[in-house]
């Protein structure tokens, strides 16, 4: 079970992160406190993880929208 914002999160759900901007990213696959999480058609952006298709970010620096 990973928690985002105290709110246990579920493959599925949608959750936001800073990998050199602000993007986020739908839950595939969860592992303890790490959230596998996939872009949307286009891929994430950015200098570090930009073009990727998918990426790890632990649930504590993840953030819900809203």
């Amino acid at each position: 079970m990973a928690r985002v914002d105290g709110v246990e999160v579920r493959v599925g759900d949608y959750v936001s992160f800073k990998s050199d901007i602000e993007q986020g990213g739908r839950i595939y696959k969860i592992e303890g406190n790490r959230l596998f999480l996939e872009a949307g058609p286009n891929g994430f952006e950015g200098g570090y993880i930009g073009g990727q298709d998918t990426t790890v970010q632990r649930a504590e620096d993840c953030w819900l929208e809203g």
